[in-house]
């Protein structure tokens, strides 16, 4: 049981995948400029990472390892996550349309987003047991969306401040971003 809390508190805070593996930054820069879209794309990131996890845990032990086939890995786990994130998208436009709408051009972008493929190598590289792969997988993309969580309602505040204006926009989301991911080294003392 300490084991699991552990892979929570590491993966949530002192590895976070955002401020410090440096994964996931596209949708962090990108859906970060409402707290509402941001909550929203965590949580899809969280279903996809998580169930992607889960069965390319379950192909890589059980299908690519007998076989001797894990130079197939990488290939496999872009199509399971591909076609996991075309179900979400199904499921998401006729269950909340106006999420659907709102996450735009960035749902499909989780096909790609590192942090979700990153999530299911890492767990394989570790040698990870299915609960733990599964518990990882939750605690990182918990992560992911508190870290899209902070950014956003920082981006809002920055919204109503009075920025310089050279400094508006993408390069203070930048300032910002970078001193986040420093305070985050803090937590590093922790695992």
């Amino acid at each position: 049981m300490l084991e699991y809390l552990a892979i929570i508190i590491t993966a949530i805070f002192v590895n976070n995948i955002v401020f410090s593996q440096f994964l996931g930054i596209c949708p962090f820069l990108g859906v970060s400029s409402k707290l509402t879209n941001a909550v929203g794309m965590g949580i899809a990131v969280m279903v996809v990472t998580v169930i992607s996890t889960l069965v390319t845990s379950l192909l890589q032990n059980l299908v690519l390892v007998p076989l001797e086939m894990e130079y197939m890995q990488t290939i496999l786990f872009i199509l399971v996550i591909a076609a996991l994130v075309q179900m979400l998208e199904i499921i998401m436009k006729k269950v909340s349309p106006g999420l659907y709408v709102a996450l735009g051009v960035f749902l499909p972008l989780i096909t790609t987003n590192c942090a979700v493929l990153g999530v299911a190598i890492m767990v394989t590289q570790k040698g990870m047991s299915l609960g733990e792969s599964v518990v990882y997988a939750f605690a990182t993309a918990v992560g992911f969306m508190m870290a899209l969580a902070i950014f956003a309602g920082i981006r809002e505040q920055l919204e109503l401040a009075d920025v310089p204006r050279p400094m508006r926009g993408v390069p203070v989301a930048l300032i910002t971003a970078g001193i986040l991911a420093m305070a985050f080294m803090g937590f590093a003392g922790i695992g």
